[in-house]
């Protein structure tokens, strides 16, 4: 007869492998904020709030800047591409701050056998979406890596801007009584990426909302100033990443209201059907602001004026609940808790 000591039995649960990074480390959910936090923030020294870009003082000039990576697969999708989208990503995060794009940095790393073609067109992306927004790409660095050792074509943008007069945004500025605002429709990103990728041929062919936000967030500052407490655009993660970062951050909950979340209907469907929540999709053209209240009617004005802000709305309010917690009042009246994405729901999205 077989015995079990109860102090050496363990849950035949499998336990997560942790000390190798797995493909869910770059999710922009709970994996990826255990990675940054304790790994590369831990060795770096860092330990303030994520923010989307830095701000430095040069010579009394606020100076934002910010880097990012594109992996993005397939590379050509609806609504865009590698090099427009690593274009709008960096000009955005830029934007969260209140900055003015004013250079890019572009660098590319090459795999062996990748055609001639395809990076003229991606450069030639690079450089209308460079000239959409103002902005000139002044300087770069391109590598060749051997065949099998990427996945045809890596782009990493760094971008540097100007702060806006009156512009403070923070992730860590949110206070209770602030209203949440949305620019637009959320989820179109993700789930078209993912059409793309699988060819799984929707009826209504969804559109990538990929974007620069630049301009609605000047409109929304010249509205509104140190009202526009913080901004953040919901990539990776989706919408529900991006308010519990935000939240927890600034020691915040937030509490929505799920009949006033944009959700299109074909994303609806596309995300019933796969079984994903339209929270957890990934945006390229959309940000979520909270607001003073005093000052959130003129901001959703504001915001409407602009092309990217047409469809801005009022999704929810902050209070000083249970800190870093973010719920939603569902169409029957409950209330449910909104987590961070865990793993990677869709991998190489940006």
């Amino acid at each position: 007869m077989t015995t079990i000591d109860p102090l050496r039995a363990t849950c035949p649960v499998p336990r997560a492998e942790t000390e190798r990074v797995l493909l869910g480390h770059g999710s922009g959910g709970q994996l990826m904020a255990e990675l940054l936090d304790q790994v590369i923030g831990n060795e770096l020294g860092e330990t303030g709030p994520l923010e989307d870009a830095a701000v430095v003082d040069l010579d009394r000039t606020k100076v934002v800047f910010s880097t990012d990576s594109f992996v993005v697969t397939p590379r050509f999708f609806p609504g865009g591409d590698i090099g427009s989208l690593a274009v709008y990503g960096t000009v955005n995060d830029l934007a969260m701050r209140g900055a003015r794009p004013v250079a890019l940095a572009l660098a590319y790393v090459l795999e062996e056998g990748l055609p001639l073609a395809e990076l003229r067109a991606i450069t030639a992306s690079v450089a209308t979406a460079a000239r959409e927004c103002g902005i000139r790409v002044v300087t770069g660095d391109t590598k060749v890596v051997g065949r099998g050792a990427a996945d045809g074509i890596y782009l990493t943008t760094t971008g540097i801007g100007i702060r806006l007069p009156h512009a403070r945004p923070s992730a860590s500025n949110a206070v209770p009584g602030d209203v949440v605002l949305v620019s637009g429709p959320i989820g179109a990103h993700g789930t078209a990426i993912l059409s793309a990728r699988e060819d799984l041929g929707f009826d209504a062919e969804i559109q990538s909302d990929s974007k620069p936000l630049h301009e609605l967030v000047a409109a929304m500052i010249e509205a509104a100033g140190t009202a526009v407490h913080t901004l953040r655009d919901a990539t990776r993660g989706g919408l529900a990443s991006a308010l519990n970062e935000l939240a927890t951050a600034s020691h915040v909950a937030v509490e929505l209201t799920e009949a006033d979340l944009p959700i299109p209907p074909q994303v609806a469907a596309a995300c019933e059907l796969l079984g994903l929540d339209p929270l957890h999709v990934a945006n390229e053209g959309c940000l979520v602001a909270f607001v003073a209240p005093e000052a959130a009617e003129a901001t959703l004005t504001a915001m409407r004026s602009t092309p990217a802000g047409r469809e801005a709305r009022v999704i929810g309010t902050i209070t000083d609940g249970p800190a870093g917690r973010v719920t939603a009042r569902t169409l029957v009246g409950a209330t449910r808790v909104v987590d961070m994405l865990v793993g990677e729901q869709l991998p190489r999205i940006c």
